[in-house]
């Protein structure tokens, strides 16, 4: 399986698509993802979306699924550490949920998180002119 992306300057800002058809207009003004803060996202939505279906595949759907994503600019063209913060309600009665929760949370960010996996590894972008 493959990704593809394309960004493109519009008249606003920028937009990205992909194949599907969806749309994130994003730029470096008030009111906009800026490109950093969307690749805080996909951090954050890689781990959402993968960690919601396994909880739920094992009978403790949560309540409340969400995470905070932090970085610090410590260079002008530098992030520091990232911290990814959930914030999750266990659902009332299943003593077991914030276990299987931990448990899963975990293994997705170390295993199955592809944002994950690229962040914390290097990985080789080309950049290809014209």
């Amino acid at each position: 399986m493959g990704y593809h992306v394309t960004v493109e300057r519009t008249e606003d800002g920028y937009v990205a698509r992909n194949g599907g058809g969806a749309e994130v207009a994003f730029g470096d003004g008030i009111g906009e993802f800026s490109p950093v803060e969307l690749m805080l996202a996909a951090l954050g939505g890689c781990n959402l979306v993968t960690v919601d279906p396994l909880t739920t595949q094992r009978g403790h759907r949560l309540v409340r699924l969400a995470a905070t994503i932090e970085a610090r600019k410590v260079k002008p063209n530098e992030i520091g550490d990232v911290t990814l913060t959930y914030d999750i309600q266990l659902p009332p009665e299943d003593p077991q949920a914030a276990t299987v929760f931990r448990d899963v949370a975990e293994r997705v960010h170390e295993r199955h998180c592809t944002v994950s996996t690229a962040l914390r590894q290097p990985t080789d972008v080309t950049v290809q002119l014209g």
